[in-house]
This record gives C-alpha cells, sequence and structure tokens, in this order.
C-alpha cells in the first residue's frame, strides 16, 4: 500500500502534472459563466425598490443578449414592459456604447452605463456582462463571509480593475464561493474609490444548464435603508439576429 501511495505522489508531482490553483482571472470567468448563459437567450428582469423596508416604485423588462462576434462579450436589447408609461421604449449596449430609444419621439440618444435605471440599479446593472472581458482581477484571499440568504460560505476574494474605458464602474471587489464559483457578493466603487453600492447574489435555480442566481439585492453604499431587487425569470434560449444589436434597428424592432 505504502508503494501505491509513494508511486502516486511521484506521478502526480515528480512528473511535471502538479495540480495548481486557479487564476484570479479563471475564477472570475468561471462566476461569469453561471450569472450568464453562454448562448443566446431571453430573460424578464422585475426591478423593485424599498425605501425603509417600504415599495415605493417598480419595473419590468426584458433583456434579450448573445455574445458579441468579435471580443466574447454580450451585447444586450431591453425592451420595457411595465410601467404602461414605459411600454415599449428600449436600451441598446453593444460594446461601450449604450443607447435609449423613444417610439414616441423615434428618437434616440446616447445613455451612461453609470445612469440610474430605478433605485439602486443602473443602466449597466441590467445589461448582460462578462466582467472578466472588461476587468483585470487578482486574488487578494480567501474569506468567510455571509451570503445573501445568511448562510456562512467560504469565499475567493477578488479585486476587480476596470482594463477598457466606459464600463460601469471603476472598480468593483467580488466574493466567489470557493466550492463551487458561484458569485456572492460584489462591493462597487467610482473612480473616487467612494462605495456606490453592494450586491448579494442568490436564489440559485437551474436556469439554462446552471444554477443560476435569480435574485441580485442591491444596497446603497450610503444608505442602507435604499435597496432595489432585481429578479430574472423566464429563461429562454433564442435565436437573436445580429441587427437586433444595432442601433439603426430600433425604429423597426417588434417582439416576437
Amino acid at each position: 500500500m505504502k508503494s501505491i501511495v509513494l508511486f502516486l505522489f511521484s506521478f502526480l508531482f515528480g512528473s511535471g502534472m502538479a495540480w495548481s490553483a486557479p487564476s484570479a482571472d479563471e475564477i472570475l470567468a468561471a462566476s461569469d459563466a453561471i450569472r450568464n448563459p453562454g448562448r443566446p437567450f431571453s430573460v424578464t428582469v422585475t426591478l423593485t425598490e424599498f425605501q425603509g423596508g417600504k415599495q415605493v416604485d417598480t419595473s419590468t423588462l426584458t433583456s434579450y443578449s448573445r455574445i458579441q462576434q468579435e471580443g466574447s462579450q454580450f451585447a444586450s436589447l431591453i425592451r420595457f414592459v411595465l410601467p404602461a408609461r414605459d411600454a415599449g421604449k428600449l436600451m441598446l449596449k453593444n460594446g461601450n456604447d449604450m443607447w435609449f430609444y423613444d417610439p414616441t419621439s423615434k428618437a434616440s440618444v446616447r445613455l451612461s452605463p453609470q445612469q440610474r435605471l430605478l433605485g439602486q440599479a443602473s443602466n449597466g446593472d441590467v445589461a448582460t456582462v462578462n466582467l472578466a472581458k472588461d476587468y483585470k482581477a487578482t486574488l487578494v484571499g480567501d474569506e468567510e463571509i455571509q451570503d445573501g440568504e445568511r448562510r456562512t460560505r467560504k469565499a475567493h476574494k477578488l479585486a476587480l480593475v476596470a482594463a477598457t474605458p466606459d464600463v460601469t464602474y471603476a472598480s468593483i471587489e467580488m466574493w466567489v464561493a470557493a466550492e463551487n464559483n458561484r458569485p456572492l457578493k460584489a462591493r462597487f466603487f467610482a473612480e473616487s474609490s467612494r462605495l456606490l453600492k453592494t450586491a448579494y447574489y442568490r436564489r440559485f435555480q437551474p436556469q439554462l444548464g446552471a444554477e443560476r442566481p435569480t435574485e441580485t439585492v442591491i444596497i446603497d453604499g450610503l444608505n442602507p435603508q435604499s435597496v432595489t431587487l432585481m429578479r430574472f425569470s423566464d429563461y429562454k434560449a433564442r435565436a437573436i439576429p445580429d441587427t437586433w444589436m444595432q442601433r439603426d434597428f430600433l425604429p423597426r424592432f417588434q417582439p416576437d
């Protein structure tokens, strides 16, 4: 028995096949793959704003997302569904460009991803994003934290610094479950290093081939009584034409 153990040890560690821990960028990419399906899809996003525990506003959107042909980043077309006054309005994020289209005026205007959409949720928060494509990650260490369902979890803590211009946040601290790379918690910062918001990812459910978070709780960085809940439902794999992701196509878009 001892000889077998020595053989295995020699094979694994003495033959150039030693196991190595995943890098920070690999951990972040694995977390991205849990948050986002790797194929074109649509999802319903419901935003609910709370102040002091009381609901004050809500909005429902449908997001259509697909990987861009170049760069492996998502492009997203977001259609407003509710409230009725906003129904039919569109937002488009393609690369670092973001546009808003109002069918009443038939005009499209450039948007900032940092601009608030509802409560603590910004325009950039509702667009599907692979963080590993826009940020450089560093592994800070391992910590025990409370997740969004108040369970203690061992997590990799990552420090993310923007690698491309015009991203939604200058830097992010992110905690990823050590056992399965699930995103657990993130803190988002402005260029001034001011904490903008904290997010908890929770209620993981089977969606398009993986256990994905179906709720994100976003807490204001200055006022913890200001909370926005993002719910994700009705995931569907679907064909999404490249034309949908072009600004010139916005006036002709018709949901099926």
